[in-house]
This record gives C-alpha cells, structure tokens and sequence, in this order.
C-alpha cells in the first residue's frame, strides 16, 4: 500500500473552525471573490478549497444545507454534478493536469471536514506532484497564490 501524506494540511486540523457553515455562510455573504466563489448556479456553487491539496482544487456544493445525496433534489443532483464536470473542464484548460481525484467524505468517519453540508472535492493532479519538500521540511510548495488560481479560473468555469 502506498501512503500520499499531506502534512501541511494539519494547520487546518489543528485550527479553531468557525462557527456554523462554510457552504451556507459564505454564498451568503455575497463577496464572492473575497471568498473564492467560482461560479453561482441556480441551486449550487463552485468555491476554491482554502487548505488545497493542489493549485486548482476546488469543491462543488448545494446551497441548500443538506447532508447526503439522497437529500438533494434531482434538479439539484444533476446540477451539482453538471458544475463537478464543468469545474474539471476549466482547470483542464487552465492547468492541464494528468488526472483528477474527484470524491465525498460524507461523515465524519469518512473524513469530512465539513460535516452535515454535502460537497465535492475536484483535485487536479499530476505525475510526480508530491515530492520531498512535505517530508523533509513538513512544507508543501503551491506554486500559485489562491487569488491567481481564482483568477485562472474564474474566466474557464463560466
């Protein structure tokens, strides 16, 4: 079995999270760039994940606060993931990653850190994107501030 160890994310681990929501609270506030709102559709949103696993690694999720698929309308169900394709079309054009890790952590046994708000993670990967860095110096080298890979993609997703 072969382990991928992302210790840089333990700076969100270990965070004190905030109060509420991330998918209700953040559509609300209506600053989507602030917020790394990608894109708005009638019943869902693409948002940058602050704590990426890779440049591009967005999440998918239903305004509605709903906790699992069964939950969401077929209107909503196949608009979520009509905007899950979408989003790997755009950051096929913007990046050209070699593949992709799309999924759900629905629960907390299943890792969700967001529990209770149904979303999918579309995470753009390459052949060799880890590397010694996060071993070595428990450091994991993005090469692209959040605010341009908003940028990239913003103008693709649309």
């Amino acid at each position: 079995m072969k382990k991928i160890w992302a210790p840089w994310r333990v700076e969100y681990i270990r965070s004190e999270k905030a109060k509420g929501c991330i998918f209700c609270q953040k559509p609300a506030e209506n600053k989507d760039s602030l917020n790394y709102i990608l894109f708005r559709g009638k019943t869902s949103f693409v948002i940058l994940n602050n704590y990426p696993y890779n440049p591009g690694h967005l999440m998918v999720a239903p305004f509605r606060h709903l906790a699992t698929l069964d939950d969401l309308t077929d209107e909503e169900l196949f608009e979520h993931f009509d905007l899950v394709r979408r989003s790997a079309r755009a950051i096929k054009q913007a990046y050209k990653p070699e593949g992709f890790n799309i999924g759900m952590n629905l629960g907390r046994v299943a890792g969700a850190g967001v529990e209770g708000h149904v979303h999918t993670h579309v995470v753009p990967r390459w052949n060799g994107d880890t590397n010694f860095m996060p071993v070595l110096s428990d450091t994991k080298v993005l090469p692209e501030a959040l605010a341009s890979t908003y940028a990239q993609l913003k103008e693709k997703i649309a």
